[in-house]
């Protein structure tokens, strides 16, 4: 299907020259876009918002995940100009670094050898420059500046190998084999060295952007829960633009936040209150013409103007651009449950599992005879869970429990009141039907580990939806139904975005945006961000 994406752009004076690529492509980040394919999960699932439809079949729900933006290279708030600043020097480091291998690898290395290093180490900032991997728009969020850094990388030293072929130069390999992998691994490490930092800052809401929300009521509100989810992304909302509904000046508020001021006010409410960016919700209150003319209320501003068209729960390798007649045509493809995808998936859990069997066999073992020695009844637990297309298996576990919990399950819903989990699954930080043991191997999952068998067997895959019970599955609803297009896993994405913390709209949410944008990248990034979330035990209980 197709969206139509009214651009706009956000001009520094002369008309900047555009790149042909980044202006014409959505900057589409949801939870796990890009990020669940390569980089930085730490907010993965945190921008999956509700999709929306608006009237005139011009869509109307926003995220910060799918807001397009355009800017010039030099603007920026002043933070983000300081912070490019220091990735500049050590984006040089790295370069000399790997400059320096070379030379270790050449010691009769004649003085052309020398010339040649400098060249590229020239070639490549200038590169990485170009490319925008510095541009306040993907720092600190998703995978874009990684890419970015890896395709500015991999063009300059395609362009000093073909410049070597076609001149007969005599290039010394290491240039090649040494220089590039090099400094590529240390600007992919100092760069992610830096978005911890820049994390750490924002947690403290510090280094954020001062952003001006405009639309009607509903989609602003959206956009601002969306945004809320992401404080990673550095967006801060300090008033929105909407039309008022009759109460005091300064007293009316959209989620907490201002009113500023109406919709067509937005250019000098962003200038009063010095705003880095307006983001624009698509709806009837500002259509396209308000969007045409807003950008041109902002030329000669640093004032970043972003759009946040109905993109939620969707990946940026779904998404592509077409322009056509003036207008960015956004084409999203559909999910894909069968055929390639799924052969692919079934190798990588196959693989998978049995490269952790063998590595976990010892502490199944320990735990096996840990069980068997401190309690009366069987090493494991097995239980009816539904999996894929509504199929039933049997799920095994270590027991952590006493052998009649199930019976003493419905006495102690009445007796107690859950204080985990969800409304719908029933949780309790202190449930007294946990044995020693089991306290222990669940506060780290280790009672999970058998199911690597039902893994091995195809009753589940390493990663997606966790497979839920018949009483739960009677209960969900259309959307909780779509995570029964794949098999069930043994982590997911609500696993390491906080497990039994996490709201049951949340845990949704999460697992139908994994159904519908899997990736072996992102199954590899959950598996690494389960075992950290393990090992803080955060939310298992």
């Amino acid at each position: 299907m197709a969206l139509i994406d009214p651009m706009a752009t956000r001009r520094g004076g002369r008309r900047p020259l555009r790149h042909p690529h980044r202006d014409h492509a959505p900057s589409v980040t949801p939870l796990v876009d890009d990020a669940i394919a390569a980089a930085d999960l730490d907010a993965v699932g945190a921008t999956v918002g509700a999709d929306r439809v608006a009237d005139g079949g011009v869509t109307a729900a926003s995220t910060p995940a799918s807001a397009s933006s355009t800017r010039s290279a030099a603007a920026g708030p002043i933070w983000a100009r300081r912070y490019a600043r220091g990735l500049v020097v050590t984006d040089l480091l790295c370069l000399v670094w790997a400059g320096l291998g070379v030379h270790l690898f050449e010691p009769s290395r004649p003085p052309s050898v020398t010339v040649t290093v400098l060249l590229v180490i020239g070639a490549w900032l200038l590169a990485l420059e170009l490319s925008g991997t510095r541009e306040s728009s993907v720092l600190g969020y998703g995978a874009s500046e990684y890419k970015r850094i890896i395709h500015a990388s991999l063009i300059v030293f395609g362009l000093v190998a073909i410049g070597a072929y076609l001149f007969r130069l005599d290039l010394p390999r290491s240039v090649v084999a040494i220089m590039l992998p090099a400094g590529l691994f240390g600007l992919l490490a100092t760069r992610y060295i830096w978005r911890r930092w820049l994390s750490r800052q924002r947690r403290a809401g510090a280094m954020m952007s001062k952003v001006v929300a405009v639309g009607d009521r509903q989609t602003v509100g959206e956009l601002l829960v969306d945004l809320a989810r992401a404080p990673y992304a550095g967006y801060q909302v300090i008033g929105v633009c909407v039309h008022g509904e009759g109460g005091k000046a300064g007293e009316d508020r959209v989620g907490g936040v201002p009113v500023l001021g109406a919709p067509e006010e937005v250019a000098t409410v962003a200038a009063t209150v010095g705003a880095d960016a307006v983001a624009v919700t698509a709806s009837a209150a500002f259509g396209p013409s308000a969007v045409r003319r807003l950008s041109w209320d902002l030329e000669g501003t640093d004032t970043e103007l972003i759009l946040a068209p109905a993109l939620t729960n969707i990946a940026g390798p779904r998404v592509h651009t077409q322009p056509v007649a003036g207008l960015p045509l956004i084409h999203v493809d559909r999910p894909t449950y069968r055929g390639a995808n799924r052969l692919v998936k079934r190798m990588f859990d196959l693989v998978g599992s049995l490269t952790l069997v063998v590595l976990f066999s010892p502490v199944l073992a320990a735990v096996a005879a840990a069980i068997t020695l401190t309690s009366r009844g069987p090493v494991f637990f097995r239980q009816d869970r539904v999996g894929i297309n509504g199929e039933t298996f049997r799920m095994i576990k270590f027991r952590s429990m006493v052998v009649d919990a199930e019976k003493r399950l419905e006495a102690l819903k009445q007796e107690q009141t859950a204080d985990a989990g969800n409304q719908v699954l029933f949780k309790m930080k202190n449930d007294p039907r946990i044995t020693g043991v089991g306290r222990f191997i669940r506060r780290f999952s280790i009672d999970e580990l058998p199911q690597l068998f039902n893994v091995v067997r195809g009753d589940m895959s390493l990663g997606g939806p966790r497979p839920p019970l018949r009483a739960v599955v009677d209960l969900y609803g259309d959307d909780a139904l779509r995570r029964l297009l794949v098999k069930p896993g043994m982590t997911g994405l609500w696993q390491v975005s906080g497990r039994s913390d996490l709201t049951w709209d949340d845990s949704v949410r999460l697992d139908v945006y994994y159904v519908e944008n899997w990736s072996i990248t992102g199954d590899l990034v959950i598996l690494w961000r389960t075992a950290k979330a393990v090992l803080g035990s955060s939310g298992a209980y």
